[in-house]
């Protein structure tokens, strides 16, 4: 997936106002897959959504020092669903590779078993101890069971931390921890106005 295009970027203005510009493009891209992602069939979304998430979390955790606690909060917030959305990822990946191995497997010991009845009228039932993959299948067929209850779980996750996200308002506060003005803050490692002589 393309990363959208940051407009109005001015190399020769203050870093803040040009690092606000870019989290606010990069939180729209991460807010634009839903509620397209948030249908489990959506494979390709949810990975879209994935990875517009490591680029929010990225921008968030350079400027972090000079945004503080709000820019923090939203790395945090990106990397943790950056991190779920990679794992139902895994389990996209995962679970097509699986059935191509079984159907592998089946395909070999249809051949073997072919080979071996050559020449005769029929195929007894009992041939089917000689498939040399038969006892592989099990378990990927239950690897297949456990990645596929796995990805539900983590998608249902998802929809949930989704929606806690959004009812919250998550963006407009990430916004408005970023508007606050810096100046405001006291500079790394000073004193507390009441504390200083």
């Amino acid at each position: 997936m393309k990363a959208r295009r940051v407009k109005g970027l001015d190399p020769d203005s203050a870093l803040d106002a040009n690092a606000r510009r870019i989290v606010k493009v990069r939180l729209a891209e991460l807010r634009s897959f839903a509620p397209k992602a948030l249908s489990p069939t959506e494979v390709e979304t949810l990975h879209d959504m994935r990875i517009a998430a490591k680029r929010l979390r990225y921008v968030l955790e350079i400027t972090s020092p000079a945004f503080g606690p709000a820019a923090e909060a939203g790395a945090n917030t990106a990397r943790d669903l950056q991190d779920l959305l990679g794992e139902i990822h895994d389990c996209d990946v995962m679970l097509p590779r699986v059935r191509r191995h079984v159907k592998q497997l089946r395909a070999e010991d249809t051949e073997q078993l072919h080979v071996a009845a050559q020449g005769g009228e029929d195929l007894s039932p009992k041939a089917a101890r000689n498939a040399p993959n038969r006892l592989s299948y099990r378990g990927l067929e239950t690897l297949h069971a456990y990645l596929s209850a796995r990805r539900t779980v983590l998608f249902d996750r998802f929809v949930r931390e989704w929606e806690a996200l959004e009812a919250r308002g998550f963006a407009a506060e990430l916004e408005a921890g970023l508007s606050e003005d810096l100046a405001s803050r006291p500079e790394p490692g000073a004193q507390p106005a009441e504390g200083r002589p």
